[in-house]
């Protein structure tokens, strides 16, 4: 999760399909009274849908006249018809006194009432989400209402509002064919395999995509600076290697001491090409990695707030999955580069894992001795400069 939250920044892909595995499950426990109220939604159905959307396009929306003039004289213009004017405030302006104890029951709206004392919101405070569904419904073009009498109607709300309506805090990636028919779908049933096609390209999107970054992301075993760092030694022991057989090469040593330099050449190349794939070879052979940086400042923060971020990444309702206020982000910025080059290191625990790292410093050491043998060969072959 912290790899879809920190570097993929798709963790709401996981979300969903965890949440929707939990929800196929739930929803079978159901009596069968319950269930026949949210009948099934085929193949047959998603299929005469689309073609339904495809005849019927959805209405243009509708654009501010500041949009309408930048595109104003375009093949992009809107028809009049689309343009609408928007109220804006005067920044300017004194905002309204904030009411006192006996003014908050009448002003706050019945969705947000206010405690006896008039200080806090009531505890047990719920958000509803049936209108911002509404609204998603609304735009969608959908004139049928949701039946609120099918089973688990609220929660399908809250991920409507949660993760398919446009501007979602967890907002899906779809297109908006995709979610148009998904809208559809979920104003008729809640059954889960209204979100067939939806959790199908989730799922696609999980394996094909996402895993395998992930799994190229876990074998780089150190951090950008570190990475870069072992390119240059690699480069380093090239240039070694090429500078101690130039110098043998212009000297009347014999032929056999210009093998030498095949130490510069064996180092420098297997370090580059394990640093190439994200591998630092020094860390490779302890078969540690560097901590990630949002696990570097985790014992300084509080364990609590720590615990209770980790578990507010698998859980299915929530805010966005923005991490840019937290703060660790702040203090890694402020590490030196020679700091983040040796950070602090832990034992890699996963064998898959580290059998993955031995396959690729095999890798390497074979390709190093291939180039190195053919560099030294041509290196052997020259004739003696007798200089020195």
């Amino acid at each position: 999760m912290n790899y879809l939250i920190y570097i993929e920044h798709a963790a709401e892909n996981l979300q969903f399909f965890l949440w929707h595995k939990d929800y196929t499950k739930r929803f079978d426990f159901l009596s069968e009274n319950d269930r026949k109220l949210a009948p099934v939604w085929t193949a047959e159905q998603a299929e005469a849908q689309a073609l339904a959307m495809k005849d019927n396009p959805a209405p243009m929306k509708s654009i501010s006249a500041e949009t309408a003039a930048v595109f104003k004289g375009t093949d992009f213009a809107a028809p009049k018809a689309t343009v609408v004017e928007v109220a804006r405030g005067n920044p300017f302006n004194t905002p309204p006194m904030t009411p006192d104890n006996g003014e908050r029951d009448s002003l706050a709206p019945a969705e947000y009432p206010w405690s006896d004392s008039g200080s806090t919101l009531r505890s047990g405070y719920k958000v509803s989400h049936d209108k911002k569904a509404a609204g998603a419904f609304d735009a969608a073009d959908i004139k049928l209402q949701p039946f609120t009498i099918q089973p688990f109607r609220e929660e399908i709300s809250r991920i409507i509002t949660t993760y398919i309506a446009d501007g979602a805090p967890r907002q899906l990636n779809l297109s908006s064919k995709e979610r148009a028919a998904l809208l559809h779908a979920l104003a008729i049933t809640t059954h889960p395999t209204a979100f067939r096609q939806v959790i199908h390209t989730v799922e696609w999107t999980l394996r094909h995509q996402a895993h395998q970054n992930f799994i190229r992301w876990t074998i780089c075993n150190g951090n950008r600076p570190r990475v870069i760092f072992a390119r240059g030694l690699g480069v380093g022991g090239i240039v070694g290697g090429i500078v101690a057989a130039i110098l043998i090469v212009l000297s009347n040593a014999g032929r056999g001491w210009r093998v030498l330099s095949a130490i510069g050449f064996m180092i420098g190349i297997s370090t580059l090409i394990a640093a190439w794939k994200g591998m630092c070879v020094v860390l490779h052979g302890m078969h540690h990695r560097h901590l990630r940086p949002w696990e570097l400042f985790a014992e300084d923060d509080d364990a609590s707030s720590v615990m209770e971020m980790k578990k507010g990444s698998f859980d299915s309702f929530g805010a966005s999955n923005s991490y840019e206020d937290q703060p660790w982000i702040a203090k890694y910025d402020k590490r030196n580069v020679i700091r983040k080059v040796f950070d602090r290191e832990v034992w890699i625990q996963e064998p898959a894992l580290r059998q993955i790292q031995d396959t690729i410093f095999l890798q390497a050491l074979l390709g190093s001795v291939i180039l190195t043998a053919i560099c030294v060969g041509i290196f052997v072959a020259l004739p003696k400069g007798n200089f020195y």
